[in-house]
């Protein structure tokens, strides 16, 4: 399966919403603690033996957490940055005319980005400096914060059926379920008794919300009633990084963990796991689903290497 093999340490992987062979990558020297980010825009070859292709990449003086594809352009992305900026990126133009744009507002590093799939002129970024931000690509100034959460917000997501409603996942142990034309957050469900770094909704059931968290474990809900999960997903063996529905099966989700493997759930089954892969060497910090071929996966890590494969199949198979 076709493989690339970055020079810093992974964080994020996506595919493009818009070409079914591309895929950009979010690196950072050091483990993302000190040193340079490097932006990668990828190209799958023709032949599963081959490796990945790098069609362009861009530089930052600070460590790249997350990224986000445009919905509305086929060549923006949009990158959350350990300085506190925010980059938007044209692929179709050289390096040296980019970034098209560096937004610097929050206070400490942005380690999440997330496109709104639906209204497709606007995202949102969770920082560490405890807040969310709202913005378009018109303007040079967010156009709100959010501020509830009282410690890092690791993680935020649009719902992907209301325009108007996101999701954040922060170390304060809690996810809030927002809207963004109320004054303060609509809902808030006390997760975990530790730290939530991710959370996805379901792609199927606006009301179903995933969580990952330190406690090693994965849990779902159901924002209708949200006082228990409707199913707790334990097989990771060390702290949840990420965790993401499928774009084309209603109950399955990919999940990535520091115990360095990636894993396939069936969250309605009561043997949920149903896929793991240990392909990475060091922390899995990266995973995505593709929306445009069902099944396709691609993962990063700490071990600097960036996998895409067809879920069943192993990623390191030539």
């Amino acid at each position: 399966m076709p493989v690339f093999k970055a020079p810093f340490n992974g964080y994020s992987v996506k595919f493009s919403p818009f070409y079914e062979s591309r895929l950009a990558v979010a690196t950072a020297q050091n483990f993302g603690i000190l040193g340079n980010g490097r932006l990668h825009v990828l190209s799958l070859p023709p032949a599963p033996s081959a490796p990945l292709t790098e069609l362009i990449s861009f530089d930052t003086a600070d460590g790249i957490y997350d990224l986000a594809w445009s919905e509305s352009h086929d060549s923006l992305l949009v990158a959350a940055v350990a300085d506190g900026s925010v980059k938007l990126y044209d692929t179709a133009l050289a390096p040296a005319q980019n970034p098209l744009r560096s937004l610097q507002e929050h206070t400490r590093e942005v380690h999440s980005v997330d496109y709104n799939p639906t209204r497709r002129d606007s995202f949102i970024t969770a920082s560490w400096d405890d807040t969310i931000k709202l913005w378009t690509l018109d303007r040079p100034a967010s156009i709100r914060t959010f501020k509830e959460h009282v410690y890092c917000v690791y993680s935020a997501a649009w719902n992907p059926r209301h325009t108007d409603v996101f999701a954040s996942a922060s170390g304060d142990c809690t996810v809030r379920i927002w809207d963004v034309r109320e004054p303060g957050s609509t809902m808030i469900i006390p997760g975990h008794d530790f730290e939530i770094l991710c959370c996805d909704w379901n792609k199927y059931d606006d009301c179903i919300i995933a969580t990952a968290s330190v406690d090693k474990s994965i849990k779902v809900w159901d924002v209708r009633s949200s006082r228990a999960p409707i199913s707790v997903l334990n097989g990771h063996g060390y702290a949840v990084r990420k965790v993401k529905f499928s774009p084309h099966h209603r109950n399955l989700m990919v999940s990535c963990s520091y115990d360095m493997s990636v894993c396939m759930w069936d969250f309605m089954v009561e043997d949920a796991l149903v896929g793991r892969y240990d392909h990475h060497t060091e922390f899995a910090v990266g995973v995505d689903l593709s929306v445009l071929v069902d099944g396709l996966m691609a993962s990063t890590g700490w071990d600097e290497l960036v996998y895409v494969w067809q879920n069943g199949t192993d990623p390191r198979a030539p």
